[in-house]
């Protein structure tokens, strides 16, 4: 779970993920320096959620602290890298700010444990998947236009590639190599699907509602909007 500037919503995500019923799940913060004190706050709710109380020697939320911000893709790639370290065997990614509902992390790692799939998408594309009303008709028609944009250069039948909802398993994370994505924006969630499939991880869908945002505001500025953009482009020609 990246952050920056996420003091407000975190708590509230924070509290949503470690209800969950899942036995041997962590959460583990990624905070990019924020200037809010996002980072400071994660580490008391990790102090709280790592009670002796809280039973296992394992600690259920950790925060890895990153010097400055340089971009979402790096953060997920960050969070990822030191989560497979660690020894896990799926990797859920999502957002704090309220958009991704906990209580669909069942759901995805159902579907991972039932199904074949290298990778499960929180889909908004899909049968069943839909955005808050909230959301004006200028950024669905952009959100859709992206969409339909990546998957036609891309040649992927994968419905919502820019989802950032999102199950691994660590095979196919490992698969990918990490360390070798170029992304440092919002493209990374494109990139990461498109070289997993082409690795042969077959990703499966799942129908989210995708919530508006309930504090703070959005990240996207126009570098990583050009950068998103640039990018299906750029692996169509890398990879033809």
């Amino acid at each position: 779970m990246p952050t920056y500037n996420e003091a407000v919503s975190l708590p509230r995500t924070a509290e949503a993920v470690m209800a969950l019923p899942l036995p041997g799940l962590q959460l583990k913060v990624v905070d990019d320096a924020s200037p809010d004190g996002t980072g400071r706050l994660a580490e008391e709710l990790a102090a709280r959620y790592n009670a002796p109380s809280a039973g296992g020697a394992r600690p259920r939320m950790t925060v890895l602290h990153r010097a400055k911000k340089v971009g979402l893709g790096r953060a997920y790639a960050a969070g990822m890298l030191a989560a497979l370290d660690e020894g896990t065997e799926y990797v859920v990614q999502m957002d704090a700010d309220g958009s991704h509902h906990a209580q669909v992390v069942p759901q995805l790692l159902g579907t991972a444990l039932s199904t074949d799939a290298g990778f499960v998408v929180g889909s908004r594309y899909v049968d069943g998947g839909s955005l808050d009303e909230e959301w004006g008709l200028h950024r669905k028609l952009l959100s859709r236009f992206a969409n339909q944009y990546a998957r036609t250069l891309l040649d992927t039948r994968i419905r919502d590639i820019t989802a950032g909802f999102n199950l691994w398993r660590a095979g196919t994370l490992r698969a990918v190599d990490l360390t070798t994505l170029g992304s440092a924006g919002y493209g990374f969630q494109v990139e990461l699907k498109f070289l997993a499939a082409r690795n042969g991880h077959n990703g499966v869908e799942i129908p989210i509602r995708f919530e508006e945002r309930t504090d703070g505001v959005s990240k996207m500025n126009l570098a990583t909007q050009l950068e998103s953009a640039l990018l299906p482009l750029r692996l169509r020609l890398r990879h033809r």
